[in-house]
């Protein structure tokens, strides 16, 4: 993949998600570093591909890393080390759920890669009954969560965001995924700092799931906003429009993060943070 496609395909979204991103780029850079070495076109295309979606944060950790080790055996280990982190998270994610027992209805949120790996996990193991995907406006991308469950097998219902309030009665647990998780919360697509008031409202858990590398020690750090021509293309005096990607969940309305490394309190995650 050329650089310019790469660039072009994070920014479009068709690759999304943190680790999604990393593994792109990881792989860019593995076939480009054999050629040109670690230099300054490397140091060059690295920052830009942080700058396009800055929210997120296991691409930064990554290169941070290479900045460091630059080698193209630590681009083999950080791509085999991300894609292990996943199947680890599906198996510590759908264990710790059976541990509560079985033919739960669950509701997620967006599309994450970890969260669906834990579902799938848990309904291969009898555990899961059906789902419920929020849309996730303005992108839709709990659209492509729910078409990828269902086409797995799994009863899935498709709602829109606005909906949440009354399908999450049904629900046993959520479970959200992680662009980044900070001292203050848990970063991840706008509207979930909002399902996790609903979950906690109505007495559900609230599960994050995402891996190490998610750790976000940045003291800059930028909730990425998005054009605003995907909400709406208007052009009306006095009219603004914002259109933020991310949102921030406090750790207090988190019941357990399900990471690579095990299942982890908030607090747990914060000492790691360094707090």
């Amino acid at each position: 993949m050329q650089f310019t496609e790469l660039k072009r395909k994070i920014k479009n979204l068709e690759i999304q998600g943190a680790k999604e991103i990393a593994l792109a780029t990881l792989e860019f850079f593995r076939e480009f570093c054999k050629k040109y070495g670690f230099g300054r076109k490397f140091e060059k295309y690295a920052s830009e591909l942080e700058k396009i979606r800055p929210t997120a944060v296991v691409l930064h950790n990554c290169l941070e890393i290479l900045r460091m080790e630059k080698n193209i055996e630590k681009i083999d280990e950080l791509i085999e080390t991300l894609k292990a982190a996943s199947k680890k998270i599906a198996f510590y994610g759908s264990e710790f759920i059976e541990n509560f027992g079985k033919a739960f209805t669950i509701m997620t949120y967006c599309h994450s890669s970890e969260v669906l790996g834990i579902i799938k996990e848990a309904w291969k193991r009898g555990i899961v009954k059906k789902v419920f995907a929020p849309e996730t406006r303005p992108r839709y991308q709990g659209v492509k969560t729910a078409k990828e469950l269902a086409s797995y097998g799994i009863p899935t219902t498709l709602i829109t965001d606005n909906a949440r309030g009354v399908f999450i009665k049904e629900c046993d647990l959520v479970i959200v995924g992680s662009d980044a998780m900070r001292k203050e919360g848990n970063i991840n697509k706008i509207g979930t700092f909002t399902l996790a008031l609903l979950a906690k409202h109505f007495s559900k858990p609230f599960f994050v799931a995402g891996n190490i590398l998610k750790l976000d020690f940045r003291k800059k750090f930028e909730i990425e906003e998005r054009p605003v021509e995907e909400i709406a293309r208007l052009r009306i005096k006095n009219l603004e429009i914002r259109n933020p990607a991310f949102d921030i969940t406090p750790w207090k309305y988190v019941s357990k993060i399900i990471t690579d490394e095990g299942i982890f309190t908030a607090k747990k995650i914060l000492k790691k943070l360094g707090e």
